[in-house]
């Protein structure tokens, strides 16, 4: 199971649209666009790093996954492409352009104790205004 505080951008906003109003036992089926999930594909989020950022033992393959520190703090990546001097990073989330589709049974449903309000509202390292949907934080 996954618990969740709502209104608090720990899931995705179609997940979380879907899942409003639904009581302990309700099961559906959700299909989240792009837009309400990870987001389109963004062009700009492909970067070319260079290869000496890299270890020097490591070999570089296209799709393996790298978190590299920026001034937001953690950000994960996948390769997309090795060159003699550099390495085509593709900083989208794996999901982003992608149509998502859930299967969902709701397991409970309770209010939020004020310690979870607290941790669900604080901003996570990396993450601005505690929002961590396009981050790579999680």
């Amino acid at each position: 199971p996954l618990g969740f505080v709502f209104n608090t951008n720990q899931i995705i906003p179609g997940l979380e649209k879907g899942l409003e109003g639904k009581e302990k036992g309700d099961s559906f089926q959700a299909v989240v666009a792009p837009t309400d999930g990870y987001g389109e594909r963004r062009e700009e989020l492909i970067n070319e790093i260079p290869r000496s950022n890299f270890p020097g033992d490591v070999e570089i393959k296209p799709g393996m996954s790298f978190q590299a520190v920026s001034h937001h703090g953690p950000v994960s990546f996948t390769v997309q492409g090795v060159e003699n001097e550099t390495v085509v990073a593709d900083f989208n989330h794996p999901l982003a352009g992608q149509t998502l589709h859930f299967d969902v049974t709701v397991v409970g449903v309770r209010a939020a104790t004020d310690e979870e309000i607290v941790g669900a509202t604080q901003p996570h390292a990396g993450c601005d205004g505690g929002s961590c949907s396009g981050c790579g934080a999680h």
